[in-house]
């Protein structure tokens, strides 16, 4: 299979635009999943210290014989990391976990409008990692419009990146305007709107839960080009210039998700799937998630 597509950040970083997402891989299956997606091609991996398996993530990367210097590394920092001098920490505790000096992108991994004194804190401790050399990138996730002017009105660096939910049920278009105005990528995660069909034991709202797989506006534009509702669905972000993190532990899965940087939509095709957004968030509010609702301590290194 071909290479993923390049995509240049605010700072002139390349990241591949596919990668391999791990939200929700059991520690036991991490490492080969990395695995069988490095060997398809992959050389983007995103985790998260509260997927607590970064250190999985980082064996994988090993046993699969690839050059460090070829895989780009996105982790993220959870909120009871949040603060100047913790998150610092943060960085020290997941670079040990994956077996690395530098990581390729660092992000916030929420908001936290409940604490957001505490996310600017963090976020300035991400401005000095940057400055120090210790990660290449740095951005937020899950940011609403309102959260990233108020980031920008209290500190130095433009995200890179923010990684939001967004499928075509939930297209994120004030977020993605917000991100047009200020040259922020839009990252996707549950780009095929995973969100939409798994069962999640965080209980997240189940309201409107219809399975994006199942859409027979995707299914037909997939028949159309022999291809899966999947591929369909990854197409229609990269041709739009976003950032995919797929998940999936399965290789054959693992290796269709790679299977798309041939297949191209028409104009028509891509703005039928940007009509089916619903405007319904199935990921969790951003305000909904707090200290005390998010009380998850990451363990030392």
């Amino acid at each position: 299979m071909s290479a993923a597509p390049l995509l240049t950040l605010n700072n002139g970083v390349t990241m591949p635009a596919l990668g391999l997402g791990v939200y929700q891989s059991a520690s036991e299956e991490t490492t080969a999943a990395v695995e069988a997606a490095l060997a398809t091609g992959y050389r983007h991996i995103d985790t998260a210290a509260v997927y607590f398996n970064e250190r999985e993530v980082g064996e994988g990367i090993r046993r699969s014989g690839v050059d460090r210097s070829e895989v780009f590394i996105e982790t993220k920092v959870w909120i009871t990391d949040y603060g100047y001098e913790k998150t610092l920490h943060a960085f020290d505790k997941s670079a040990g976990k994956l077996g690395v000096d530098r990581i390729d992108l660092l992000i916030l991994h929420q908001p936290l409008p409940s604490a957001f004194d505490r996310t600017i804190a963090s976020y300035r401790a991400l401005e000095k990692l940057l400055a120090d050399g210790r990660v290449r990138s740095i951005g937020v996730s899950n940011f609403t419009a309102d959260h990233i002017e108020a980031l920008l009105e209290r500190t130095e660096i433009v995200p890179a990146v923010n990684q939001v939910e967004l499928h075509p049920y939930f297209g994120q278009h004030d977020v993605r305007q917000a991100h047009a105005k200020h040259g922020i990528l839009t990252q996707a995660w549950s780009p095929i709107g995973g969100v939409t069909f798994y069962p999640d034991p965080l209980g997240w709202s189940a309201e409107n839960r219809t399975s994006t797989l199942a859409e027979p506006v995707i299914l037909g534009i997939a028949e159309t080009h022999g291809r899966t509702a999947a591929q369909v669905m990854l197409a229609w972000h990269l041709q739009q210039g976003r950032s995919v993190i797929p998940k999936s532990i399965k290789p054959a899965r693992i290796a269709e998700n790679f299977d798309v940087f041939d297949l191209k939509l028409s104009g028509e095709e891509l703005a039928a799937l940007d009509a089916l957004d619903k405007g319904v968030r199935n990921g969790p509010d951003p305000a909904a998630v707090t200290l005390e609702t998010g009380n998850w301590p990451i363990p030392e290194a």
